[in-house]
């Protein structure tokens, strides 16, 4: 019985219509990171369609009091990735913003490089973009594209939270954080998580904090 049930899911899950995700991050985000890393794991074995945007945690805490000296450095850095993207995605197709966001994530996460111009031209070069994009980091040209697309992510969610943002069936929430990456059926079964408080209604929040790093594994 228990193999029939297994035959019986995975053809559900090849023959059912992908369910649509859209996925908002920051590039500097590690938390966000391993939610978007969690979420290629789910388009192995669950039938979902991820579309990815740009928010920016820069923008959201502009005008934020109370912030730490180093928090506010590390914002500062986070706007020339997140520019950055967001000209690659007006310029090129939004097709682009998944392989970009690969490339500076590996970067800034795994190997801890420093959110610099080179950096992020280093990463649009390795997935055939223009390095010329690069130019995008200092400029504010593409800021109100940004605020939008942050904001169509954002508004759904509400303002006391950040990233990563999952908007599923129509509702959307900040997370999941979780460290390390799921992988395999461990992944789909927090996504079958994930579709069931969606699909309840008046559901808000479920959290603990947090007791260990941000693990990339």
């Amino acid at each position: 019985m228990a193999s029939q049930q297994v035959v019986s899911r995975s053809s559900e899950t090849a023959t059912a219509e992908p369910v649509p995700v859209d996925f908002w991050f920051d590039p500097i985000c590690p938390w966000a990171w391993i939610a978007s890393r969690w979420m290629l794991e789910v388009e192995k074995v669950r039938p979902v369609s991820v579309r990815w945007h740009v928010m920016s945690l820069a923008y959201l805490n502009a005008d934020k009091e109370g912030l730490s000296e180093q928090y506010r450095q590390a914002l500062a850095d986070a706007w020339g990735p997140v520019r950055t993207c967001i000209a690659a995605e007006q310029t090129e197709g939004s097709q682009v913003l998944l392989p970009l966001y690969t490339a500076l994530g590996e970067r800034f996460h795994l190997r801890g490089e420093p959110r610099s111009v080179e950096t992020i031209a280093a990463a649009l070069d390795e997935v055939g973009l223009p390095t010329s994009l690069a130019e995008a980091a200092t400029s504010t040209k593409w800021d109100e594209e940004l605020q939008r697309s942050h904001h169509e992510g954002m508004d759904q969610v509400g303002y006391e939270v950040g990233t990563p943002v999952i908007s599923v069936e129509g509702v959307a929430f900040f997370g999941p954080v979780m460290s390390p990456i799921p992988r395999g059926e461990a992944a789909a079964t927090l996504f079958d998580g994930v579709l069931a408080v969606a699909g309840t209604d008046g559901f808000f929040e479920l959290k603990r904090s947090r007791t260990r790093d941000p693990i990339f594994d």
